[in-house]
C-alpha cells in the first residue's frame, strides 16, 4: 500500500513514519509541508493509494486539496490527520476515510489501517468503485459512514446522520414521529421540533439520494421505517461473529483475535449519542467479555505477547475493572515478572483510593500474594 504524508510540521513526517512502520503493508513514498508538491507528486505519481493529511497548512488547506482530489475521482484516499476536531463534520462531508486528532495514538492509527484494509478500498480507482455489488454498507463501530458501490453518503446535516442512525438501530421498525421528536430534538418546542423533523427528513433522503438510497427511508403511519435491504452493517457482524463462535479455545482463537479487530471503537464513535447509551453499553459490555474470554484462552496456551496487547486495551477502556487487572498480574505472574506484578498491583490500589476512595476486594489481595509467593518461591 503506497503512502504519502501531507503535514507542514516535519516532526510529524518523523512521528507518523515511525507508526506506520509496524505495517509491513504501509510504504511511505513520500513527504510534503504543503499541498502544491503533494499535488504535483501525485501527478507524476498515479498509484499512490493513500495519503495522510494535514487540515490546516499554509496556501491550500487539507480540505481544499481532499475536494480537489474527490472532485477529480483520484484513486488516492484522504485520511486527515489534525489538531482540529470542530473541522471533522466539514471533513466527512468530502470522501475522506477517516478522521485522526493529534496526538495520534498507535491504537487509533491501527483502527484507521484496518478498516482500510478490511473494505477493500486501496487499490481502486476511486470511492465509487468500491464494492462489487450494491450491497449497503454501514461503519458504526468508533464511527459512521454509509456506503455502497455508487460512493459515500455525505450528509447533509449532523441532524440528519443522527436520524439515520437512529434508525439504524431500529430498523426495519416504524419510529413515530412524536418519538423522534421526544428523542432527537428533546429542549425545543414541539412546533420547532415538528418543523426541525420535517426538514431532517427531507435532508436524510437527499443525502441518501446521489447513491441511491433516497427509498430506504419510508414514510409509514405518520411515522417513518428503514429497510436496508441485507445491508452490511458492522456491529451486526460483531454480534453475529462472536455468537457464532462459541466457546474460545487452542482451535479458533486465531479466528477470535480476527473477530476482536471489528470492533474499532465504540457505537457511533464520538457522536455517543445520548438515545444510544444502552445500546452502546452492551455492546461494549459484550466486546469486554468476549476480550476477557480470548486472554483466558491465550495465557492458557502461553501466548503472553497477544494477550497483553488486549489486557492493555481493555485496561485504556476501564482501568477501574478489577476483572481486567486481575488478568494482567496473572499474565506478569506467568511472565516472571515480580517487579512489573507488583506494580500492576500497587498502581492498582492507589487509583482505588484516589477516584472511589476504597481498596481492591479481598479475592484480588489473596491473588497478589499467591502471585508473589510463588515467583519468590521460584526464585524469580
Amino acid at each position: 500500500m503506497k503512502v504519502i504524508l501531507v503535514d507542514d510540521e516535519p516532526v510529524m513526517h518523523l512521528i507518523m513514519r515511525k507508526m506506520l512502520s509496524k505495517y509491513p503493508s504501509m510504504q511511505v513514498m513520500g513527504e510534503f509541508v504543503d499541498t502544491h508538491a503533494a499535488t504535483a507528486f501525485l501527478n507524476e505519481n498515479v498509484d499512490i493509494d493513500l495519503a495522510f493529511v494535514d487540515i490546516s497548512m499554509p496556501g491550500d488547506s487539507g480540505l481544499t486539496f481532499a475536494a480537489k482530489l474527490d472532485k477529480e475521482n483520484s484513486k488516492t484516499q484522504i485520511v486527515f490527520v489534525t489538531s482540529h476536531k470542530d473541522y471533522a463534520l466539514e471533513a466527512f462531508e468530502l470522501s475522506v476515510l477517516d478522521y485522526l486528532v493529534k496526538p495520534v495514538t498507535q491504537e487509533r492509527l491501527e483502527r484507521t489501517i484496518y478498516r482500510v484494509l478490511e473494505s477493500g478500498r486501496v487499490g481502486q480507482p476511486s470511492l465509487k468503485d468500491v464494492a462489487a455489488t450494491s450491497t449497503v454498507n454501514v461503519a458504526t463501530l468508533g464511527d459512521f459512514f454509509v456506503w455502497n458501490e455508487t460512493g459515500r453518503v455525505k450528509w447533509i446535516s449532523s441532524k440528519c446522520a443522527e436520524l439515520f442512525a437512529y434508525l439504524l438501530l431500529n430498523e426495519g421498525r416504524r419510529i413515530s414521529r412524536s418519538r423522534l421528536v421526544v428523542d432527537i430534538f428533546a429542549g425545543m418546542t414541539n412546533v420547532n421540533a415538528e418543523k426541525y423533523l420535517n426538514t431532517t427528513v427531507y435532508q436524510l433522503r437527499k443525502s441518501l439520494e446521489p447513491i441511491g438510497l433516497r427509498e430506504f427511508i419510508q414514510s409509514e403511519n405518520d411515522g417513518y421505517v428503514l429497510e436496508l435491504n441485507d445491508a452490511v452493517i458492522d456491529f451486526e457482524q460483531f454480534e453475529r461473529q462472536v455468537s457464532n463462535l462459541g466457546i474460545i479455545n487452542s482451535v479458533n482463537v486465531e479466528e477470535a483475535l480476527k473477530i476482536e479487530r471489528l470492533y474499532t471503537g465504540d457505537l457511533f464513535g464520538s457522536k455517543a449519542y445520548v438515545w444510544a447509551i444502552h445500546e452502546t453499553d452492551r455492546l461494549a459490555e459484550m466486546y469486554t467479555t468476549f476480550v476477557k474470554n480470548v486472554v483466558k484462552t491465550l495465557l492458557e496456551y502461553g501466548n503472553t505477547s497477544t494477550a497483553s496487547k488486549l489486557l492493555s486495551k481493555l485496561h485504556v477502556r476501564n482501568p477501574l475493572d478489577e476483572s481486567v487487572v486481575e488478568l494482567l498480574m496473572k499474565k506478569l505472574g506467568q511472565d516472571g515478572d515480580k517487579k512489573g506484578l507488583t506494580a500492576q498491583y500497587t498502581d492498582y490500589v492507589k487509583l482505588l483510593k484516589k477516584e472511589l476512595g476504597i481498596r481492591p476486594s479481598k479475592e484480588l489481595l489473596l491473588l497478589y500474594d499467591s502471585l508473589i509467593s510463588g515467583l519468590t518461591e521460584s526464585g524469580k
